[in-house]
């Protein structure tokens, strides 16, 4: 395009929001007009994150005084339960993409029963797009407003809906384990996530009860093509970025872990964020951090008729911010790489 596309972010002081930053002042075809952040406002972004200086930003506004006669596209980067009426609000001309929950669950009901409160805006769920992109591409397309996945369950998703969509594993009895690094649970102030409660050690939370799991379930139960109830349990690493999700799973009658890693192998052969490893090579979050990647491994279990699904992703990057940018590139008709070129650092 000869005009650049003029992008805002709603919550660009959060990690989520300054990864956006990171990535689209790379981006050729957009320019970044308008950053919000309510406590942070009036101040310069390099000010909050000082690794974003030097790349002429526009300063850090609340909300109501962004001029939306000057933006094509918004990112909303806000906390869960505050997006639904900030969606609601804007000129509905605008093309959307939000990271936070607000709008991942279908069903408004379900929502309310993992939320505690009531969906604020159940027109705009209903017209509502789910932004895995490398299992809903023709209808992100085609949206105005998408769900951006979380991190979970992108990084449980993608190994398994092809699975499910051919009967090669079995609906019942999923298991996933999966660990996150720190920045995941966002950067305001928290006891639980200071340095001292989190290193030298490793923990479970939201046990049988983590709001991913409805998300999880609903992208699994389409794929299966009837309902899917699994287990499901997060845990905190000692680390800034990572998902780590081992999942476990039956296999239906007759198949093995050659028959899944080969239907893996052939649902992704086209893509350019998501790679199979060869036979016994296990995927490690080191190898996708800072990148849009997604590696699966897979590998027969030791107990007979199940095998064993490993998936690694960077949560900032493919578990939201370039994950976003991904669908933005494709509701837009961009390249769906574009932005998102980086090849992972390591170590």
């Amino acid at each position: 395009m000869s005009t650049a596309l003029r992008v805002a972010i709603l919550g660009a002081s959060g990690y989520t929001g300054a990864e956006l930053v990171r990535l689209l002042v790379r981006h050729p075809d957009v320019r970044l007009v308008a950053l919000t952040a309510e406590r942070q406002a009036g101040k310069p972004l390099a000010e909050v994150f000082p690794h974003l200086g030097g790349y002429d930003l526009p300063d850090l506004v609340k909300i109501d005084q962004v001029d939306w006669d000057g933006v094509d596209f918004v990112f909303c980067a806000l906390p869960h339960g505050t997006t639904q009426e900030v969606i609601a609000s804007l000129p509905p001309r605008l093309k959307v993409v939000d990271l936070s929950a607000d709008f991942r669950l279908h069903d408004v009901d379900t929502y309310a029963t993992w939320y505690g409160h009531a969906h604020k805006a159940p027109e705009l769920q209903a017209e509502a797009v789910y932004g895995l992109v490398e299992a809903n591409r023709a209808a992100v397309k085609a949206a105005r407003l998408v769900a951006n996945p979380g991190c979970y369950p992108t990084a449980s998703q993608l190994p398994l809906l092809p699975l499910l969509r051919q009967g090669l594993i079995q609906a019942e009895d999923i298991i996933i384990d999966a660990k996150s690094g720190v920045s995941g649970a966002g950067r305001d102030a928290k006891q639980a996530n200071l340095y001292g409660e989190v290193a030298e050690g490793v923990h479970a939370y939201g046990v049988a009860g983590h709001r991913h799991a409805p998300e999880i379930e609903q992208g699994v139960s389409e794929a299966a093509g009837k309902p899917v109830v699994l287990n499901f349990t997060p845990h905190l690493m000692p680390m800034s970025r990572g998902i780590h999700a081992s999942i476990y799973v039956k296999l239906a009658p007759g198949k093995t872990a050659d028959d899944l890693r080969a239907a893996l192998v052939d649902a992704y052969k086209g893509e350019t964020f998501v790679r199979v490893l060869p036979a016994g090579v296990a995927p490690q979050t080191r190898h996708v951090k800072g990148s849009n990647h997604c590696l699966i491994g897979v590998f027969p279990d030791r107990v007979p008729g199940r095998a064993i699904l490993l998936s690694v992703i960077d949560n900032l990057v493919k578990g939201a911010s370039g994950q976003a940018i991904q669908n933005m590139n494709l509701m837009m008709g961009y390249p769906e790489d574009r932005g998102l070129e980086q090849a992972p650092l390591f170590p």
